[in-house]
């Protein structure tokens, strides 16, 4: 068992003492736990299973979760961490703006200056009374295909205020009384969201979600009572704080610094830098991220809204630290955030816009945080991943001719950034980027090419894009698509395209992002890495996302690795001697070892034995 410092004892005696502490049988604890974790589980089935949008019933980009009356978020299961960590931010404001919430009501809440994430995150909060007290709320946070944004995209990287974005503002409105629809607000989202039929089907497998959890919630509380379940509740995050506390006490004592910048942006030719301050202290088994000393909000939508800002520092320090620590309230009582009003990373001041602040800027705070306890030593933190959101990411709009012209708008998410190399594996390829790593899904083509009138030429991972190093950034993906029919227009906004993911130790960069126009010639035109293109049929859009930073010498890297990463197309064979200095031949078998090679490899990379021009790339499907 592991050893806990900051408790002096092995963790199971640890929840002895914790349950023992709440008058609670250990055993019913862990049944508990797992009970409160099962209930949001079948919220995110439900809203997966019944929502309209492929970015929620492919790709799943929402999350459920369970937040306590007192504002503490208790359970969120597979949710995505940015979407769950600020979740109290939002009941907070739901409890501050209604002080005659009752029984029956939900609340739609998207406002990004009362603790949601960015406006495309429509979020249903439903209270959960027992015996007429107020002692849960259960929360669905879905992105939407379509916000009403004044442009056909959930992501206005160029709008200078909330104004100009032009998204639906719903400041924790109340949408059901009574467990009945405010009809007002329905049309309201019906007249202005261009897909109003699959809004509509949204909020329903949202609003379901939510219901769904207040159900259990309350058979929870009709079998084992509230008094066990308010004992369980403070039981669990004391238990989570003290093993986070325990956690960070075995960290050595120091102040961390480190930055990244976004790209330049038109206006804001310096790009957007990033400093982030860590302070752990192992005695008081406590860390503090200061994001103060940033710049102030920018006049278009990169800014992070506090409910990001917080996250982004959170995810940073809990990538660092063991996996198995439960993200709630009580975890997140061992890590102070510090921010500032009016900062491009702290708490923006309104209007100001913080349309894409769970992307760009979100990932240049994630990435230094975990990259930085790196300086720790050897085998601490991990490199930077890829985050950029290219075309793989990109938000696609028109008319389907297959269905009358009807209006269709969606966001794929077909790409996928390299994850980061790490101090005992390599980055993961199915990454995401650095907010969604784990959870968010990849879209079918073949699903999309039947929803969508576009078709995919390829997806592929490229080769030589992740970060060589002992652990290799993991590759970046390129996708290849164009209008079937009609015209399609597609928003991207891909950071990481001058400023790659950062190796650690030794570890070398990822590969940048890139889009490029391909017109009905074939000619190729590459494209500002953030905008917006209308395809004609015949013409292709092409995009690139970063690839993961390496972590360790690429000299280090044990050659039998190297030889797999050539074997699966990876790393081609002249990266292999130039960068890893593994000499490979090839035979009818396949690549092998060179068994001439020198054992200096650093000699072997200084002199490239084969000189092999990468694969070609693949002809249109």
């Amino acid at each position: 068992m592991m050893a806990s410092p900051a408790e002096g004892k092995p963790v199971a005696s640890l929840t002895r003492d914790v349950a023992t502490e709440a008058g609670l049988d250990p055993v019913l604890m862990a049944v508990l736990a797992s009970r409160f974790d099962t209930i949001v589980r079948e919220m995110s089935n439900t809203l997966f299973r019944t929502s309209r949008s492929s970015v929620l019933n492919m790709a799943r980009d929402f999350s459920c979760s369970i937040v306590t009356g007192d504002d503490e978020l208790l359970a969120a299961a597979e949710g995505l961490q940015v979407h769950v960590l600020g979740a109290g931010l939002q009941t907070r404001w739901l409890r501050r703006l209604h002080p005659d919430m009752a029984d029956g009501d939900a609340y739609l809440h998207n406002d990004p200056y009362l603790g949601n994430t960015h406006t495309a995150d429509h979020t249903l909060l439903v209270p959960v009374y027992v015996d007429g007290e107020h002692v849960f709320t259960t929360s669905a946070k879905a992105h939407q295909a379509d916000c009403g944004n004044a442009e056909p995209t959930t992501y206005m990287a160029f709008a200078r205020d909330l104004y100009e974005e032009g998204g639906l503002n719903f400041p924790c409105v109340r949408i059901q009384r009574g467990r009945a629809d405010v009809a007002d607000i329905i049309r309201m989202c019906q007249r202005r969201i261009r897909v109003p039929e699959i809004w509509y089907g949204d909020y329903l497998a949202s609003l379901g979600a939510a219901r769904i959890g207040e159900r259990r919630l309350h058979e929870l509380a009709d079998r084992y009572g509230m008094d066990t379940l308010r004992r369980f509740v403070t039981a669990w995050l004391s238990y989570s704080e003290r093993l986070a506390a325990a956690a960070i006490a075995r960290l050595p004592a120091g102040r961390l610094t480190a930055t990244s910048t976004h790209d330049a942006l038109p206006g804001i030719e310096d790009g957007i830098p990033i400093k982030v301050t860590i302070d752990i202290e192992p005695a008081a088994g406590r860390i503090t991220v200061d994001l103060r000393d940033n710049p102030d909000c920018v006049p278009a939508g990169f800014n992070l809204s506090e409910a990001a800002s917080t996250s982004g520092a959170v995810i940073g320090v809990l990538n660092a630290l063991p996996e198995d620590l439960p993200r709630n309230s009580g975890t997140f009582r061992r890590i102070d955030v510090l921010l500032r009003e009016g900062c491009v990373v702290g708490i923006p001041t309104f209007p100001a816009c913080a349309s894409l602040a769970t992307t760009n800027v979100l990932e240049r705070v994630i990435n230094p945080v975990q990259a930085a306890f790196a300086q720790l030593g050897r085998g601490a933190g991990l490199a930077e991943g890829g985050g950029a959101s290219s075309t793989g990411f990109g938000v696609i709009s028109g008319t389907d001719p297959r269905a009358g012209n009807r209006p269709f708008i969606n966001q794929l998410i077909m790409g996928s950034n390299g994850g980061p190399g790490t101090p005992s594996c390599d980055g993961w390829i199915t990454y995401c980027m650095p907010d969604a790593a784990m959870v968010v899904y990849t879209d079918s083509v073949e699903v999309i090419e039947q929803r969508y009138p576009i078709l995919v030429r390829s997806v592929r991972l490229k080769p030589d894009s992740g970060g060589p190093g002992e652990f290799r950034g993991a590759p970046a993906t390129e996708v290849d698509y164009g209008p079937r029919f009609g015209p399609v227009t597609v928003y991207f906004f891909a950071d990481f395209a001058a400023n790659p993911a950062q190796g650690v130790w030794g570890g070398m960069p990822g590969s940048v992002a890139s889009v490029t126009h391909i017109a009905a010639d074939g000619s190729e035109h590459p494209l500002p890495s953030i905008g917006d293109i209308t395809l004609q049929p015949g013409e292709w859009l092409r995009g690139s996302e970063a690839g993961g930073g390496g972590y360790g010498d690429p000299l280090d890297r044990d050659p039998l690795r190297v030889l797999a990463d050539v074997t699966e197309g990876w790393v081609t064979p002249g990266a292999a001697t130039e960068t890893y200095g593994v000499a490979l031949i090839k035979t009818a078998a396949g690549w092998e070892l060179d068994p001439a090679a020198p054992a200096d490899r650093t000699a072997a990379s200084a002199s490239s034995a084969v000189t092999i021009q990468p694969p070609g790339r693949l002809p249109p499907g």
